[in-house]
């Protein structure tokens, strides 16, 4: 009879336990963020639903040079100043549950782009993109920078201790050494390690010239749209991805590189397994110019000689955190003929509650009539179109396009406003020593409890 009790008590326990990990408040607790950010002026709010027994066992103390306590069915705290906040949960006020690290950042406003920019990048050095081979005047066939070790990817670097920058400097440097006989020394990069190699030239025959059989690339050239501009700082940030070679895929380092306003002329409509295309010219007179400083996996980014405006808002908007942003509908803003700016609609079906920059921070589902009419979806030359979506008839630029499917030109990925503008070093960390608990957090007179 003992024993049948003991089984009885147990099966009612391991039911009991089932229905409390699968509550719904449960099981956000487990998907909380080790850290997140908020900005000022916001509440604490951990995302917990309002109701449930569940939230009445909950105690949330913040820990720093004092403690502040508040419940989850309490008013909740604002934050009123920059800095560091450490929250544990506790049930009952005694087991912890979930640690979580609150930072702080101040309200960064910008002014959103949608304009088309021609991208000009010109590398570190010239790149590798392909080999061929030499055949000398007898027939023979060779490839003298395979044979010397040298891959597609590689940067050259220097030819004979002298830099180089451009093809033609290379096949100049190659052909005056080489007809002195000297063996070519190559330095060169790869995969951020510097290495040389001795690579025998051949001269051949058909263009009477000596060859060491590769194909090179000094620049990059392209459209792409700019996804916001910071007065404050007179920084930009555009493109929303990296910039890679068209043939090897692999990131331009670049030496130096400028944007400058574009003239789209025509769309190339996308197609599944087909991605379509902005046409676009270089507007020689174009009052938009600026530097390319960094080349990222979020974007290009550096400084514009002039302020720029867009057209659907008359002063900067808010940069959202990643808790800020909801799956729903939103906007991109684009140019699809011209320079004229327009809005159009999309869905944003999944967020990635990223507490790391990562590029793809979201999927969108491009959902505006006119829009898919005339492009299919989302296309070449559309990449940093900045997303924005509003908050109490606020808006927030809350990312930018980057990438489209393949197989869904309508859908694709979104890279986040808030790792974009942690790239032009606005958001800097305040020193958390220098403030109290009480600096930071004051009390709702509304129950704002999540």
């Amino acid at each position: 009879m003992n024993r049948d009790k003991i089984k009885f008590t147990a099966f009612i326990t391991i039911i009991l336990l089932t229905m409390v990990c699968f509550n719904t408040q449960v099981m956000h607790l487990g998907t909380l963020p080790l850290t997140q950010k908020i900005t000022v002026g916001e509440s604490l709010d951990l995302g917990f639903k309002a109701t449930g027994r569940f939230l009445n066992a909950l105690q949330v103390d913040i820990n720093d040079s004092s403690t502040f306590t508040f419940t989850l069915t309490s008013t909740a705290p604002i934050v009123t100043t920059p800095g560091e906040l450490n929250m544990t949960v506790k049930l009952f006020g005694i087991i912890p549950l979930r640690q979580v690290t609150i930072d702080v950042v101040p309200q960064t406003k910008v002014v959103p782009g949608g304009h088309s920019v021609g991208v000009m990048v010109h590398s570190r050095g010239v790149m590798v993109v392909g080999m061929s081979t030499v055949e000398n005047a007898e027939g023979k066939q060779f490839n003298p920078a395979q044979n010397a070790g040298i891959k597609v990817g590689d940067v050259l670097l220097k030819i004979n201790g002298n830099a180089v920058k451009t093809e033609s400097q290379v096949r100049s440097i190659i052909n005056q050494a080489s007809k002195s006989k000297k063996v070519l020394i190559f330095e060169l990069e790869r995969h951020g390690r510097t290495y040389t190699t001795e690579v025998n030239p051949v001269y051949n025959h058909n263009t009477k010239q000596y060859m060491v059989g590769l194909f090179i690339r000094d620049s990059a050239a392209g459209v792409g749209t700019l996804t916001f501009y910071d007065p404050k700082t007179k920084s930009y940030g555009a493109l929303g991805h990296i910039i890679t070679d068209i043939d090897t895929g692999k990131k331009v380092d670049m030496s130096n590189g400028r944007i400058i306003g574009a003239y789209i002329q025509g769309i190339h409509p996308g197609q599944k397994g087909q991605p379509g295309e902005k046409v676009g010219i270089i507007e020689t007179n174009n009052s938009m110019s600026g530097t390319i400083n960094s080349n990222t996996p979020y974007g290009i980014f550096g400084q514009l000689s002039q302020p720029i405006k867009n057209p659907f808002f008359n002063d900067p908007i808010a940069i959202a955190l990643t808790n800020q942003i909801e799956e729903g509908p939103a906007e991109i803003f684009t140019v699809l003929e011209g320079n004229k700016i327009e809005r159009f609609k999309i869905e944003i079906e999944k967020v990635a509650r990223q507490s790391h920059p990562e590029g793809k921070g979201m999927i969108i589902k491009i959902t505006d009539p006119k829009l898919l009419k005339t492009t299919g979806g989302i296309i070449q030359g559309m990449s940093g179109s900045p997303i924005i979506q509003y908050k109490n008839d606020q808006p927030l630029l809350v990312g930018a396009v980057t990438h489209v499917f393949i197989n869904d030109p309508t859908r694709g990925y979104g890279v986040l406003a808030e790792w974009m503008l942690q790239q032009t070093k606005t958001m800097s960390k305040i020193n958390k020593n220098n403030m109290t608990n009480d600096d930071v957090i004051s009390r709702q007179t509304t129950n704002n409890a999540a």
